[in-house]
């Protein structure tokens, strides 16, 4: 018997799925538990099309983030800080930091996208931070530190 699975079953398949099982199992556990749908011709029709609108989506989403990161990727930021005699900052930069430089530049990033490659940003010069801006799509981009 053929079912879709609505949600991830372990050891049978991922949601959105249409997999074979034996009827018993579809009808007196996946079936009544929510698990699954049995698949008929119109709910195999259904699936093709939803799969179809999802592919063009993702499609869409992924060309938008690709240009999204070459954007990102040319940025040069200038970041101000503090900084004392001996050239230490005065605290350190964060992601919220860089996040608002980016939003100034009109770029919306959410601070728990980006990551600073450096252990701690603590002194003046020249940095890279990673933004991860869809799935498996990430830019880096460099930024000065600078005193204020």
């Amino acid at each position: 018997m053929e079912i879709l699975l609505k949600k991830d079953v372990a050891n049978l398949g991922y949601a959105g799925e249409i997999v074979k099982v034996k009827a018993g199992y579809a009808m007196n556990y996946l079936v009544p538990q929510g698990f699954a749908t049995v698949a008929t011709e119109s709910v195999k029709k259904q699936h093709a099309e939803t799969l179809r609108q999802r592919a063009h989506k993702e499609a869409k989403l992924v060309a938008d983030a690709q240009a999204l990161a070459a954007t990102l990727g040319a940025q040069v930021l200038e970041i101000k800080a503090k900084v004392s005699e001996a050239g230490k900052l005065y605290g350190s930069v964060t992601t919220m930091d860089l996040e608002a430089a980016l939003a100034a530049k009109g770029l919306n990033v959410d601070k728990k996208d980006i990551t600073i490659l450096a252990a701690e940003v603590k002194e003046l010069g020249e940095y890279e931070a990673s933004v991860k801006v869809y799935k498996q799509i990430k830019a880096n981009f460099k930024f000065n530190v600078v005193a204020e």
